[in-house]
């Protein structure tokens, strides 16, 4: 059963387009991501999903509910971490989750929430004082606070350091297991390749790939690297004649070498031809290819901008 059901969404501000004729659903208890650079459309998308902006044509559906004509209803069944949010600073942390939780008629347990978080010695902490991790806990426990069916993350861990951001991901998972569907927007190709069971791939308002991660590096035969450095002058014509290789960028001035090819085999010839030719090698290690290449592949520019 789908969840989500959007079809032919249009959304411009003034001369703007904004999102182009955009149409995707969502299933029940997946995590689906929407990815792409900064201005893809990807937040105006969610908004308008949400009930927060109206769209300027098209269709949307969330869970049976029209966002603009049901949204009380609607918003009793979701949950929203905005990209951009704040509280007042002095708001304490056990004031906010009792404050959003007399919003609700269904609600969930905010201290157990905030166990799960690591947020219960901040209850009485004023919002002005958490570390900027704690805010984005914060506001996915406030999400949560309805025990939602449905969950949306726009640009979830934007800002935040590594382990934080790994930490994040973890709790994103829980929620999916917990019988809920996830909602995720970010310009962070590897967080939607570990998150995701499907991904769309957003570019100047519309979406250009749309499949599971593997299946968009897959079928789209973006090319694996394998890369090491060599001391002194490098001459890459001989690879060409190895099976599989596409393609060879060297640098002779630090020694590094970058060799492309989409044969499962290239590695092992790869090597085997090295090894036969003498070619002194450092460094060595191969780069799977992963969803920004295939935002490479299909748009031609780097995913942030």
């Amino acid at each position: 059963m789908n969840v989500i059901e959007v079809s032919h969404l249009h959304k411009r501000y003034g001369n703007k387009v904004a999102v182009a004729d955009i149409s995707f659903a969502v299933a029940d208890g997946e995590i689906f991501g929407m990815v792409g650079p900064n201005g893809a459309g990807k937040t105006t998308t969610i908004e308008c999903v949400e009930g927060l902006r109206p769209p300027d044509k098209g269709q949307i559906r969330v869970l049976g509910l029209d966002p603009q004509k049901d949204g009380y209803a609607l918003r009793e069944q979701i949950g929203v971490q905005l990209q951009e949010s704040a509280l007042p600073e002095r708001l304490k942390v056990g004031e906010a989750m009792e404050l959003f939780a007399a919003f609700y008629k269904q609600k969930a347990d905010w201290r157990a929430l905030l166990e799960r978080l690591g947020l219960t010695e901040k209850v009485n902490t004023p919002f002005a004082k958490l570390s900027g991790g704690q805010k984005q806990r914060l506001f996915i426990a406030l999400a949560l606070i309805n025990m939602p069916k449905l969950v949306f993350l726009d640009e979830l861990t934007t800002g935040l350091d590594p382990q934080s951001r790994r930490n994040t991901w973890d709790l994103v998972r829980e929620i999916r297991e917990q019988g809920r569907t996830v909602f995720l927007t970010t310009h962070y190709m590897e967080e939607a390749e570990q998150l995701c069971d499907r991904v769309a791939i957003v570019d100047q308002g519309r979406i250009v790939a749309l499949d599971a991660p593997e299946n968009l590096v897959r079928s789209l035969g973006v090319e694996q690297r394998v890369v090491f450095r060599v001391n002194g002058r490098f001459d890459p014509t001989p690879f060409y004649n190895i099976p599989g290789v596409t393609r060879v960028e060297a640098t002779n001035g630090d020694g590094k070498v970058v060799v492309y090819g989409r044969d499962n085999e290239f590695l092992t010839h790869l090597l085997q031809a090295m090894i036969s030719q003498g070619i002194q090698y450092q460094e060595l290690h191969t780069e799977k290819p992963s969803l920004e290449d295939v935002f490479l592949n299909l748009t031609g520019r780097q995913i942030r901008n």
